[in-house]
């Protein structure tokens, strides 16, 4: 049995306040993280920010039956059923980013339960045929789902479902403060629970900095991965009902050019293959070029430069947030790796 249905929206609602939240958040694994106080604000913080906003997984659906105004004037009797959608209880309507579905709760041949209407935005309204549906409501990773009974007499109440939801940005920066270019920078969300086999479950993946993901409060678990090497760094968010939750998470690395030269500032020497080696001996880095470019973690390396089969390394120590041209001199032609000197050389601008 398919039930029809005519959708519309409602007019705007009046445009409600939301708190900016106070950061909770605890760096693990040798990450820190900065805090922003909380703070009222008169427009919805998650308009500032671009924003991930697609819906969680939805089960596959094979109907969609939405009833043309003139065929519904000679179909079933319908009613009037507005839907609307709060952060948190006693909070104000969500104007924007909603996904509103209706579903059947009928299956159909296939098992699913058939799709019988839809509506993006903010509040919404559905003329209904009498019978009872699911209601889902989807504010990015956030959701709520509620089963309704439309009576075919009396009033029907609108009705409101509670998301317990909020949002986060997240941001980066190395060392103190030294601002880190948003290309070099990614986030990725996963769930704070350790599943049997020590993994977490992955909300979202690939998060640009300063993008609003909506989630249910709670507390998740988020990987910052600043360039491409071993710049890793975790932390712990609070997401909390109703609220922008700001995160900057403090990266331990910095960023480093690596220069075969002749003497200190000299031109760098192309054709040149590098490997990075960690104090313990650990390739992490392998390129090909007159001066490649890298992000590492802060701590102890040698570079090692390959060029016309000779061999030159050197020791380097990375400090966070400084970065610096890593210069290795050459030698005559019976040079061994070891028995040459190295500068590194605070780069010329930061990023």
């Amino acid at each position: 049995m398919r039930y029809p249905a005519l959708l519309r929206c409602l007019p705007p609602a009046p445009r409600p306040g939301l708190a900016l939240a106070a950061l909770i958040a605890f760096g693990v694994a040798g990450g820190m993280v900065g805090s922003a106080g909380a703070q009222d604000v008169q427009d919805d913080p998650f308009k500032s920010f671009p924003s991930i906003s697609a819906p969680p997984k939805m089960p596959k659906l094979n109907s969609f039956s939405p009833v043309i105004p003139s065929e519904a004037a000679h179909g079933p009797t319908t009613r009037d059923v507005r839907l609307e959608a709060l952060l948190k209880d006693k909070g104000g309507a969500v104007e924007q980013g909603l996904t509103w579905r209706v579903f059947s709760p009928i299956p159909g041949s296939d098992g699913k339960l058939p799709l019988v209407a839809t509506s993006q935005g903010g509040s919404a309204a559905f003329l209904l045929v009498p019978g009872e549906y699911f209601v889902n409501v989807a504010f990015g990773r956030a959701g709520a789902t509620r089963k309704i009974r439309v009576a075919e007499t009396g009033t029907f109440e609108r009705q409101v479902l509670v998301l317990d939801a909020g949002g986060v940005t997240l941001n980066a920066v190395s060392g103190a403060d030294v601002r880190i270019p948003q290309g070099e920078l990614s986030f990725s969300i996963f769930s704070s629970d350790v599943k049997e086999d020590g993994e977490r479950a992955l909300v979202v993946a690939d998060v640009k900095p300063n993008t609003v993901v909506r989630l249910n409060t709670g507390t998740y678990h988020v990987v910052s991965n600043y360039g491409s090497v071993n710049a890793v760094i975790r932390a712990d968010i609070q997401v909390e009902a109703g609220k922008l939750t700001e995160a900057t998470i403090q990266h331990r690395a910095a960023k480093l050019t690596l220069k075969l030269v002749a003497e200190p500032g000299g031109e760098a020497i192309a054709d040149t293959a590098w490997s990075i080696l960690t104090a313990s001996g650990d390739v992490v880095s392998e390129s090909v070029g007159a001066f490649p470019t890298l992000v590492l973690a802060e701590g102890d390396y040698s570079a090692v430069a390959r060029n016309n089969e000779k061999i030159y390394q050197r020791d380097f120590t990375v400090t966070a947030g400084v970065n610096a041209d890593v210069e290795v001199l050459l030698s005559n032609t019976a040079a061994q790796p070891g028995a040459q000197s190295a500068a590194v050389a605070p780069a010329g601008a930061q990023d």
